[in-house]
């Protein structure tokens, strides 16, 4: 009976044993994919932290998406709060530079902003195409549009309404259609506190298949051709800070999601 028991013990000893190194092994195994994971986390989010600088920075161009490994990496960084952080920075460096010009009493001092993602936010509807991972449908980007729902980005509606209390002309542009999109966007604007611009510009038939650059650099020459002097101009991509008649300085808003030529 003695030996039975023991023989009993040492078998349940055995399984234990088995049980607890098996336990051991698969702890193990998912600490040692955790691990790996977050290496791989890690060298993604400094290859994306390089891929955001390199695109604010212009020195990468003409991308369609956004990497899809940058995925996490961009919504974080425009829904944590570090975006509107940089905008902050940006628009209170807008300021200071605006409080140092002394107006001419013929009212002809102008600042150009763009529109989309510089006045009025399409960040709902990148949050529903991640993040700028998934290719441009211009067809469900305009049916967006036609909502007139895009909020204004704060602390351009602040810089806006500083500008006009200062004196300024404020112009705003946009590649917008005008036929198609003009009463929608003037609606958009104005009910997010866009009010007293100076004019809003959207594009015409005139300009249609003419790239951004070659766009915005004409409206801005007309605008100069009316005798207006451009003191700022404030935009999310190159594309609305590059070409002819610039104005006296220039200011890009972060923007990782997309890229227009």
């Amino acid at each position: 009976m003695m030996l039975m028991t023991n023989k009993m013990v040492r078998r349940a000893f055995a399984a234990l044993m088995y049980l607890l190194m098996s336990s051991l092994a698969k702890v193990e195994a998912m600490m040692r994919r955790r691990r790996q994971r977050q290496s791989e986390n890690d060298n993604n989010d400094g290859y994306c932290l390089s891929w955001r600088l390199g695109v604010e920075a212009n020195n990468v161009r003409s991308w369609r998406t956004v990497p899809l490994e940058c995925y996490n990496h961009v919504q974080q960084y425009m829904t944590g709060g570090q975006y509107l952080q940089d905008m902050n920075l940006i628009v209170n460096q807008i300021v200071a530079y605006a409080f140092q010009i002394t107006l001419s009493p013929d009212s002809m001092d102008a600042w150009i902003l763009d529109v989309d993602d510089t006045c009025i936010s399409n960040l709902s509807y990148y949050q529903g195409h991640r993040f700028g991972c998934d290719p441009f449908d211009s067809a469900k980007f305009k049916a967006w549009i036609m909502k007139g729902m895009c909020p204004a980005n704060p602390a351009v509606l602040q810089l806006f309404k500083t500008l006009r209390e200062r004196g300024f002309k404020v112009f705003l542009l946009t590649g917008r259609d005008q036929a198609t999109l003009g009463k929608i966007t003037t609606d958009n604007l104005h009910n997010q506190g866009f009010i007293g611009y100076e004019r809003l510009i959207l594009r015409t038939a005139e300009y249609k298949g003419q790239s951004a650059v070659r766009y915005k650099s004409a409206i801005r020459k007309e605008i100069e051709g009316q005798g207006y002097r451009i003191w700022g101009n404030v935009g999310d991509q190159w594309s609305d800070l590059q070409g002819e008649c610039l104005g006296t300085r220039t200011f890009k808003l972060p923007n990782p999601m997309y890229f227009i030529s």
